[in-house]
């Protein structure tokens, strides 16, 4: 047979299919897996004819080696891994851009998937990016219960909580109570009387934080907090449809419809504007509309939207900065950002 073409598997021993192993070399070669890898590290004990001899047979067999594997054996594990809420929201893909540019700036490579606000699958997510021998994790949770994180930490991986909060984990986060009290008070103060808040599981940290920064907003004037504000949980994932269907919902309630409305992101305010305008409803006149992230979108919109600016892209970038940063023993470490109320057309005042 030539030398480089490739065989039929089975003249080999390798069953049809199946990808080559180190395992394979190392008997067609008549050495110790151990000479294999010796060889493939470019290590000097191999004598010059051993050494070709083993590289004629990854030639011939066409074996691929696991750099993955490779890595963690000589301790030069370079990925990093992330979960995240929902990738179908701008704004995590760009904390994740965030965390591309520390991570480049060492030579780290990340690998980001979306746990779509599910523990079930975060949890699967977690154990094959720790199957993958990542470098460290960053971990947007979908709930509250980290015992499996602490586990992970337990175990020697390094876990930095992106954009939520715990006392026990490296965090790094925005203030989402001020947040939500940035973006009521700005409604109130505009003459709103009736709010609406279109909100996600309380089991969410920054969902949870941003009725409360709504509800100081609300009892800090004195004013009655059932007969101002109607709060509804939409389900995860919070999409621009489900925005709509409950703005639909809240134009034809039995009380009347709200007079200001209040998004946990700004892909749920997208659906609460096009549900106004389906129903010929004028914003800001009838309904004011405030978001929250302020993504790219958010001032191109025939009606620019009103949003609570979060630093996206400095999130991400801190996050992995602290997570390269770590020392085994230190303290957790907990970086809090500001936000900022970002006023466009769709909150203006009557």
């Amino acid at each position: 047979m030539l030398r480089g073409a490739q065989p039929d598997g089975d003249d080999l021993g390798i069953p049809r299919g199946k990808k080559p192993a180190i395992k394979d070399v190392a008997r067609l070669a008549g050495v110790a897996v151990g000479t294999v890898s010796n060889v493939l590290n470019d290590r000097p004990t191999v004598t010059p004819d051993t050494r070709e001899r083993v590289l004629a047979v990854i030639e011939r067999i066409g074996y691929v080696p696991n750099a993955t594997a490779r890595r963690l054996r000589n301790g030069e594990v370079t990925t990093i891994g992330a979960v995240v809420l929902d990738l179908a929201n701008p704004f995590f893909t760009e904390m994740a851009r965030g965390v591309e540019d520390r991570l480049s700036q060492d030579g780290y490579t990340l690998m980001l998937s979306s746990s779509d606000e599910d523990a079930g699958r975060e949890r699967r997510y977690l154990d094959l990016l720790l199957q993958q021998g990542v470098r460290g994790l960053l971990v947007t949770p979908s709930g509250n219960d980290l015992s499996y994180l602490a586990e992970i930490r337990e175990r020697g991986t390094d876990v930095v909580l992106l954009d939520s909060f715990s006392r026990e984990f490296d965090s790094v986060w925005v203030d989402d109570v001020a947040g939500g009290a940035l973006a009521a008070a700005h409604l109130l103060d505009g003459g709103r009387t009736r709010l609406a808040l279109l909100n996600g599981p309380h089991t969410v940290r920054q969902c949870e934080a941003r009725y409360h920064g709504v509800e100081r907003a609300i009892l800090t004037r004195e004013l009655d907090l059932a007969g101002v504000l109607t709060e509804v949980e939409l389900q995860a994932p919070m999409t621009a449809e489900l925005a709509g269907i409950a703005t639909h919902a809240l134009l034809d309630a039995p009380g009347g419809p709200p007079d200001g409305i209040l998004c946990v992101n700004d892909i749920v305010a997208l659906g609460v504007l096009q549900a106004l305008h389906a129903r010929g409803v004028s914003v800001p006149d009838d309904v004011a509309v405030v978001g929250y992230d302020d993504i790219m979108f958010s001032a191109m919109l025939s009606t620019p939207l009103t949003s609570v600016r979060q630093p996206t892209r400095q999130l991400g970038w801190t996050a992995a900065d602290v997570l390269l940063r770590g020392e085994p023993g230190r303290c957790a470490q907990h970086v809090e950002f500001t936000p900022e109320l970002i006023v466009r057309a769709s909150s203006q005042p009557r």
